[in-house]
């Protein structure tokens, strides 16, 4: 029988599996922060509220955005557990605003869309309460980061700003495809209306230029009488 040979160093394969054991270790500790995020229809003359539990102290941070509808904008209210309105704007695109509790209870992120009369509208929101913590051990670590130590972080920090980008990616393109479905539908419209014009004209001058050389009846030609 003959013995095959190991891809990797027993050393390197030591150091690998700690690597995998560590990763997984802090995956299972991570801190999960509380977040509401979805996209929603917003009907005409309508009002839809969302409501998030928040401690007294603790950072919340709301961020929408009308994705498509009207003139892609929206009135949004945000109010505290007394009833007192904290944020407001009013047809708004996009916005974010971030504010600390004053006090435990649950807030309402209302959005609005009473001002329009035909259009209803598609807003995502983003509702994150806390602020995400670092990877467990690393914020009050004593000595230098260890290499496994930094790489997890710096690893931590680019998976969220993908995340970020990702989400505002797929808004922007859903904005711009319905933007061109509608930019699309009128120049379809507007298309068939000079075709419709085209065909009426084109019907009309030949029936002006059949009268005008179709020959009358002698019976309908006035002739001089002669003496």
């Amino acid at each position: 029988m003959t013995n095959r040979k190991s891809p990797l160093p027993q050393g390197q394969q030591r150091i690998l599996c700690l690597v995998i054991v560590v990763l997984l270790t802090l995956c299972n500790k991570i801190p999960v922060v509380k977040s509401v995020e979805l996209t929603f229809e917003l009907p005409d003359n309508a009002k839809e509220c969302f409501h998030e539990e928040i401690q007294k102290n603790q950072t919340a941070t709301l961020e929408f955005q009308v994705v498509s509808g009207g003139k892609y904008d929206v009135d949004v209210t945000l109010e505290s557990p007394t009833g007192e309105v904290i944020y407001r704007q009013i047809k708004t695109q996009f916005d974010s605003h971030q504010f600390i509790a004053a006090a435990t209870g649950v807030y309402a992120a209302c959005f609005s869309n009473e001002f329009s009369t035909f259009s209803h509208k598609i807003v995502y929101m983003d509702f994150q309460v806390g602020e995400e913590q670092p990877l467990p051990g690393i914020e009050e670590h004593a000595t230098v980061l260890t290499q496994i130590e930094t790489s997890a972080q710096e690893i931590h920090k680019g998976l969220n700003a993908i995340l970020d980008y990702q989400t505002h990616h797929r808004l922007r393109e859903a904005q711009g495809r319905k933007r061109a479905e509608d930019l699309n539908e009128r120049v379809l419209w507007w298309s068939l209306t000079e075709t419709v014009a085209i065909l009426l004209i084109a019907i009309g001058q030949v029936l002006v230029l059949r009268n005008f050389f179709s020959e009358k009846k002698p019976s309908q030609m006035n002739y001089p009488l002669m003496k």
